[in-house]
């Protein structure tokens, strides 16, 4: 071999060596991995599998520094660990920079985890979230460099009073979701640089703690689910930093400062279900994006210029007791605007609507709106929600309405609508849920409003309907409620679709003849109400063979035979039938039947999951816990 030939060989040999001695990890490194793997084999042999893969820097959830020297940041979470004796050991990584437990179900720390990972100055990140954890929150001696603290959707408790002073480069710490009660926390680190505190779902009581506006660098503050009272500190208007500020679902009070307005980068304020009372401040969404301040006690008029600032997307004041007419000028960046369940008054403006194409959401139910609904409204083509109902609106159902291609729940109940249902309406293809009951409709059930597939819930009840049902309506195939009682809607009961669940409901109207054998095929509906009509002949037997049926209104009809025997689990009304008669030992109802519908929320949540293809599932969501409302005062909050 040649001179030339043996150095290039060296220089061969030497290049394959440099990278993996930069490659190797230290052996205390290597060694604590490898004793970390031993005791989580049971958790970790799918994913840390050392016979293939030796080096620890190749693990799942494993990261190192880029010359694979020493390991930087640790995860090991979804592993569904329950045993914390391991912990310590993570501990001599001294090289950690990020260690993430979260979504195990771990149910305490021991101590000697606390003691060592307190020496570890590179520190940033520790989380502990979604996982069992009980008792106090531990004391942290130690941590000098760590920045992000989580330990959320705990069962922990107690106090918090001096367990995190200590750690002076605190930036984010999410403490909600767990059982923590006392005063908030204010001693938060001496060098008060947090930006992120979190401590929502707890039980805090007590007022807000003006020291917390020390912590001049918050960025997020979240304090909703708990028990805070007192009013809002004005020197909130300090935090010159703020971007999100969320008090939901407390029990605060007095008026909202005005100095929240001053705040330019607040872009989210959520003070929903609290007592908050006086006016809404001038300008106050000057800044804003989303603004709720729904189900309070705010009174007064809503400020001209609220809705009008460019950059509100969201604004919900519902559930208050505001007054006046809802302003003429709107953000055309609007896309959720809810109003309802307030003493609004005046007609609805039709002057900037056409100009609202990201409005999704519309919810003004619940006022004194007068005038008639606006055409300028199919205009609006993004809308997948539209409550008007409970308002004294009046005149025709507009046509353009037809044209809301994205529209999912139309509810106009309980207005003063005139003139017969548009053959329009029965365009909106992605419809949902259709009440326009409680009006003063006349004419017939359109024959096209088989178009409307993916209907749930349809109520025509409680208005002028006249003449018979269209037999397209067995064309329906999601449908699993429909109303149309206290109508004068008479001949033959055509065939009915065959996916009703939740109610059917005839009564009050001038059907008669023997109640039609093609009944026979609504096996899994639970309400029935045909009463108040001139039913006669016998109660047929197929309807005690219905294991879905809870109530079952056949009163004030001109039936006769014998009662045949129901299930016990069966609410039978026959009263009001002089022909009839009871052999049975179970007792039949000859009470009057205050029958009540079943809410539409509770079909919702089923239709919703069956038909909305053609939205995102963040939309349809959202729809869902507009119509359900079932939280405080019978309404889900807002996220």
């Amino acid at each position: 071999m040649t001179k030339c030939e043996q150095t290039t060989c060296v220089i061969f040999f030497l290049s394959c060596l440099l990278p993996l001695g930069l490659s190797q990890l230290s052996a205390n490194q290597r060694a604590t991995m490898f004793k970390l793997s031993e005791l989580l084999k049971d958790a970790t042999s799918s994913v840390w599998i050392v016979a293939q893969e030796p080096n620890p820097c190749g693990w799942k959830g494993v990261s190192c520094t880029s010359n694979n020297a020493s390991i930087t940041h640790l995860s090991l979470s979804d592993l569904s660990l329950t045993e914390s004796g391991f912990l310590p050991l993570v501990c001599e990584i001294v090289s950690l920079e990020a260690l993430d437990l979260s979504n195990n179900r771990l149910s305490s720390i021991p101590d000697g985890f606390i003691t060592a990972c307190g020496k570890i100055g590179g520190l940033k990140l520790l989380s502990f979230s979604r996982n069992r954890l009980v008792g106090a929150l531990p004391t942290f001696n130690g941590f000098i460099g760590l920045q992000f603290l989580d330990f959320s959707y705990n069962s922990l408790s107690g106090n918090i009073g001096l367990q995190l002073d200590g750690l002076n480069e605190l930036r984010t710490l999410n403490l909600s979701s767990n059982q923590f009660s006392g005063h908030v926390p204010t001693h938060l680190g001496k060098s008060r640089v947090l930006e992120h505190l979190l401590l929502s779902k707890n039980f805090f009581h007590g007022g807000i703690p003006k020291v917390i506006f020390d912590y001049h660098k918050l960025v997020l503050i979240d304090l909703s689910n708990n028990q805070l009272s007192g009013s809002l500190p004005a020197r909130i208007g300090d935090l010159s930093k703020l971007k999100i500020l969320i008090l939901s679902s407390n029990n605060l009070s007095g008026e909202i400062p005005t100095n929240l307005s001053n705040i330019r980068t607040l872009s989210r304020f959520a003070a929903n279900e609290n007592n908050f009372n006086g006016n809404i401040p001038n300008g106050i969404s000057r800044f804003l994006k989303i603004l709720d301040l729904s189900y309070n006690k705010l009174s007064g008029s809503i400020p001209s210029d609220l809705m009008m600032q460019p950059k509100l997307q969201r604004v919900d004041l519902s559930y208050n007791l505001l007054g006046g007419s809802i302003p003429a000028n709107m953000s055309s960046s609007l896309v959720r605007l809810r109003l309802g369940s307030n003493s609004l008054s005046g007609v609805i403006p039709s002057a900037k609507l056409g100009t609202l194409l990201k409005l999704t959401y519309l919810e003004l139910e619940n006022n004194s709106l007068s005038g008639s609904i606006p055409p300028e409204l199919g205009s609006c083509q993004s809308l997948a929600l539209l409550n008007l109902a409970m308002n004294n609106l009046a005149g025709r159902l507009p046509l353009e309405l037809g044209s809301l291609n994205h529209l999912q729940v139309l509810k106009l109940q309980s207005n003063k609508l005139t003139g017969e249902i548009p053959d329009q309406i029965t365009q909106i293809q992605s419809l949902l849920v259709l009440n326009i009951s409680e009006n003063l409709l006349s004419g017939g059930i359109p024959s096209s409003i088989w178009r409307l597939k993916s209907l749930t819930n349809l109520n025509l009840g409680g208005n002028r309907l006249l003449g018979s049902i269209p037999p397209s309506i067995s064309r329906f195939n999601s449908l699993l409620e429909l109303q149309l009682g206290r109508n004068q809607l008479s001949g033959h009961i055509p065939m009915m679709p065959s996916s009703l669940q939740i109610a059917l409901n005839l009564s009050h109207n001038l059907f008669e003849g023997p109640i039609p054998n093609t009944l026979s095929r609504l096996s899994s509906l639970e309400v029935w109400d045909l009463s108040n009509n001139k039913f006669s002949g016998e109660i047929p037997i197929f309807l005690t063979l219905f294991r879905s049926m809870t109530q079952l209104l056949l009163s004030n009809n001109q039936l006769s035979g014998v009662i045949p025997k129901f299930g016990h689990w069966v609410a039978v009304d026959t009263s009001g039938n002089p022909r009839l008669v009871n052999t049975t030992s179970h007792p039949i109802s000859t009470r009057k039947s205050q029958y009540k519908m079943k809410s539409v929320g509770s079909s919702v949540a089923v239709a919703v999951a069956v038909g909305t293809a053609s939205l995102a599932l963040g939309i349809t969501m959202a729809i869902l816990i507009a119509v359900s409302r079932s939280r405080r005062h019978g309404r889900v909050k807002s996220n």
